[in-house]
């Protein structure tokens, strides 16, 4: 996996498949390796290329612990797209993820072809702003959970009622949640970057094709924000996928990989 100097820093990325690039981002914590499971498979086995890669703040790209904007974010990625001489692509993100996909979309449209945007916003109401403060005081403190408990809230704030009621399934998400290192300071200067202004009126300047995927039981960007999203772009499609929390496309893969895919080789592919 090669690490390349793009936007002044190092960012880590890897290339999969043939065929027309897909780029994928991830949200907030997350590694280009939570991609690898489900969507990655799906999205190769539909012949496309699909290039995954480490956001600022997560190593082995840069942490930058000294903090970073959103716009750093879409420069980051517009870098490692025109390094590869792959634009325009398909640029596919959830949550924090998303937020740089739609700023990529309205800010550079000649690296973007498509977008599709997962568990996304345009603004932060009251409550996400009160769950990023509270988040973001709780790491400063040095408090550390203790792992068990640590995974039962991450549990109960990005997984739907459906899989919470799944004694096998949430047996299986309580240990993988319980393995995961603690925030560093990249994931840090990340929760930052979730202190999203409103921006609805300015994604209307978006003329990239959009699909918005909300997720019915999401928490953490609830589906009423995301159809916010699609309403503001022209022209943007809009698909509730019901039985998910945040983490949808890893809750329901075989329906999220379907929109994916319809979208992405659709009539708005043209």
């Amino acid at each position: 996996m090669p690490v390349v100097p793009v936007n002044g820093i190092r960012l880590n990325y890897e290339e999969t498949g043939d065929g027309e690039p897909v780029v994928m981002i991830q949200g907030t914590g997350g590694g280009r390796t939570v991609w690898q499971l489900h969507q990655v498979p799906a999205l190769t086995a539909a012949g496309f290329r699909v290039v995954t890669f480490d956001n600022r703040g997560i190593p082995p790209t840069s942490e930058c612990a000294e903090g970073f904007t959103l716009q750093d974010m879409v420069g980051d990625v517009a870098g490692l797209i025109e390094r590869l001489g792959r634009g325009p692509v398909r640029v596919v993100g959830t949550s924090m993820g998303a937020f740089v996909a739609q700023e990529l979309a309205l800010a550079r449209p000649d690296l973007v072809r498509q977008a599709v945007l997962m568990a996304t916003r345009g603004r932060t109401d009251a409550l996400r702003a009160a769950l990023t403060r509270a988040e973001t005081e709780l790491h400063d403190s040095g408090t550390v959970l203790p792992p068990r408990y640590a995974a039962v809230l991450r549990a109960l704030k990005s997984l739907s009622p459906r899989t919470l009621d799944d004694e096998a399934a949430v047996a299986d998400w309580l240990d993988l949640f319980e393995l995961a290192p603690p925030a560093g300071p990249g994931q840090r200067a990340q929760m930052e970057v979730s202190r999203l202004e409103d921006r609805l009126d300015a994604y209307r300047g978006i003329r990239v094709p959009c699909l918005v995927i909300a997720f019915a039981d999401d928490l953490v960007t609830p589906p009423h924000l995301g159809r916010e999203v699609a309403d503001a772009i022209p022209g943007a499609a809009f698909e509730l996928i019901g039985g998910c929390g945040h983490y949808g496309y890893l809750e329901d893969p075989a329906a999220v990989n379907k929109a994916l895919v319809g979208f992405l080789t659709g009539p708005a592919a043209g």
